[in-house]
């Protein structure tokens, strides 16, 4: 089961960033940013319930990044962390707010999101092959 249930959020976050490149290409700039942010929380997840079992029942890339940070082991995870700050909490913004919040977002900070989450995703090791 655990097996299983990692895999599905791996796979779950590479088809969440497939979205995002296909929001793109559509000019769906808002979707672009939310699917960016679930791929990298769904990565996230998978790569916490990996190593201990469980993830936490949380959607703030903040806490879910600090809490992988607290596994150690994960070369350039604090740097990404560091280092993209304000992306990572852009990003956590457009999720609450594509539920809540009337907010817009132009092609510039979409692209930029994109290039980030792919990023995220091979530091995180959710690009790989199983």
């Amino acid at each position: 089961m655990g097996l299983e249930r990692a895999d599905f959020l791996r796979a779950r976050a590479a088809a969440f960033l497939e979205a995002a490149r296909s929001d793109l290409s559509r000019g769906d700039y808002d979707l672009v940013l939310f699917h960016a942010e679930q791929a990298i929380q769904l990565c996230l997840k998978h790569l916490i319930f990996s190593r201990v079992g469980d993830f936490p029942k949380a959607h703030s890339l903040v806490r879910l990044i600090r809490e992988a940070l607290k596994l150690g082991g994960i070369p350039g995870l604090r740097e990404l962390y560091e280092e993209n700050l304000e992306m990572i909490y852009l990003l956590e913004e457009a999720y609450i707010s594509s539920r809540y919040l009337p907010h817009s977002y132009g092609r510039d900070i979409a692209e930029r999101a994109l290039r980030f989450a792919e990023h995220a995703l091979g530091v995180l090791g959710c690009l790989r092959r199983a």
